[in-house]
Formats: C-alpha cells, structure tokens, sequence
C-alpha cells in the first residue's frame, strides 16, 4: 500500500506530516533526543522490524531531521543525531507529551517526567503567543490565509477556500 504525500500540499500541518506523519518516526525522534542513537539500541528498544527502521532512519536523514555520523572505523559503525531541524520536531513531540500526559496517562501518571534547564523544576510545555507572550490556544486564534495560500489560477494570495487548517 504506497503511503499518501502531503509534501506539496499548501498546509504546514502536511508538510510536517509528511516528513514524520508516518507513526514510527516521532518514536525514533523520541530515542535519538533521549539518547537512544545507535540503530541496534533503537531497533530494540522500541521492538521495529530492521527493515522498517532502516527505511524511517534513511527518510528522516533524507529530510535533514537527523544525521548519520561514523563513531566506529574499524568496523564502520554508525549513530544518529538530531539536526537543528530534528531539534525544533523535538518541541512539537514536548506539545504532544504534554497532551498525552494529561488525556491519556491515566492513574498511573505520566511515565516520564521533564526538568527546566533555566529553573530545574519538574514542568511541562505551554504555548505563549510570540508576541505579547500570553497564552495562545486553538480558541484563542483565527486561521487567516497567509502568503503561502495558492489562488485559485495557481499562483500565491488568498483563496476562499485555502487555509493552512
């Protein structure tokens, strides 16, 4: 079954769908942030078939999110690290977290916890507007086309119908 590309859709939600929408990806990102860098300890650490993973690594080093670098010569051996690209994802993951832990984790809690680096408190992400540094949620917002947004002749400006959503 071939896999449905958003890449050249004109939606930033697809775009970014496009590059980890597949379900594995997030959970490879998740390992390479905490650590988990080598292909046999993500391999077995998350419990992927060899050939999947390969194919997620290769797409994910494909797209900038990680790199590949040899830690071993002899024999040639190989880690994966974030890129800034692959970093800024790892914010998006932070967003997700904090959305399962608080629907999803249950009377067990969250299993993991995170520590403020500029605080050191136990915390969790919040989404403030970049400007006025409020809180900004989905009901805070209007979604207005923006100059991405194709027309209806194919060009780029706002359409009735074409909004990143």
């Amino acid at each position: 079954m071939q896999r449905t590309s958003f890449g050249d859709m004109a939606c930033s939600i697809a775009r970014t769908l496009d590059v980890i929408g597949e379900p594995w990806s997030p959970l490879i990102l998740r390992n390479v942030y905490v650590g988990i860098t080598r292909f046999d300890q993500i391999q077995e650490n998350l419990g992927i078939s060899r050939k999947v993973l390969a194919e997620r690594l290769k797409w994910l080093v494909g797209n900038g999110v990680l790199e590949r670098r040899e830690y071993s010569a002899r024999p040639p051996r190989h880690e994966y690290v974030l890129t800034p690209k692959g970093l800024e994802l790892c914010d998006l993951l932070l967003v997700m977290v904090r959305w399962g832990d608080r629907w999803t984790a249950g009377e067990a809690g969250p299993p993991v916890l995170y520590r403020h680096h500029a605080c050191g408190e136990i915390s969790h992400v919040e989404l403030h507007c970049a400007v006025c540094d409020r809180p900004m949620h989905a009901g805070d917002i209007d979604v207005l086309p923006g100059p991405g947004t194709p027309t209806d002749d194919g060009g780029a400006g706002p359409t009735a119908s074409g909004v990143d959503a």
